[in-house]
C-alpha cells in the first residue's frame, strides 16, 4: 500500500509543479514546453530512484551473514 499511495503522492506534487511553472513562467510556447518538459522529466527521475531504493529493500540481494556470536 505504501508503494500506491507514494507514487500518487509523486504524481500530485508533479501536477502541481507543472501547474505552477504553467502559471508563473508564461514566456511563450516554446519556453513553456521546455520549462514543462523539465518538471516532468524531475518528477519522474525522483519517482524511479524513491521506487527502485523502495524495490530493492523488499528483496535484498546480500543476505546478512550472522556470527556465531550473535
Amino acid at each position: 500500500m505504501g508503494f500506491l499511495i507514494t507514487t500518487l503522492i509523486f504524481i500530485v506534487t508533479g501536477v502541481i509543479a507543472s501547474l505552477l511553472v504553467r502559471i508563473c513562467c508564461n514566456r511563450g510556447p516554446s519556453g513553456n514546453l521546455f520549462h514543462l518538459t523539465l518538471v516532468i522529466t524531475a518528477t519522474v527521475c525522483c519517482w524511479m530512484m524513491w521506487a527502485i531504493v523502495y524495490l530493492a529493500q523488499m528483496k535484498p540481494l546480500i543476505v546478512p551473514i550472522l556470527s556465531e556470536g550473535e
